[in-house]
């Protein structure tokens, strides 16, 4: 039988796969390019700036993906400190 903290951790692992891709569009986004390169770049600052702001207010496709994004980190951190606080 599966207890509650496995399968937590069996969550949180599964809800993290698409976190990659969710980072690199939403970079891609913020920095305004296509190129690859953002994604080893360590730049972070617009990137957290651009989460809890709105740095292009009429970009319609950036508030959408910032929201989305900001809802997937909100559910990620949740099961995060869930699990921590239960193992």
């Amino acid at each position: 039988m599966m207890t509650f903290e496995t399968f937590l951790l069996i969550c949180l692992l599964l809800w993290g796969l698409p976190l990659t891709q969710l980072r690199s569009r939403f970079r891609k986004k913020v920095y305004k390019t296509d190129s690859a390169w953002i994604n080893i770049n360590p730049i972070f600052f617009k990137e957290v700036w651009a989460l809890f702001t709105k740095i292009y207010p009429k970009d319609k496709e950036y508030l959408e993906m910032r929201t989305f994004y900001n809802f997937y980190l909100i559910v990620y951190l949740s099961l995060f400190f869930t699990y921590i606080n239960l193992a």
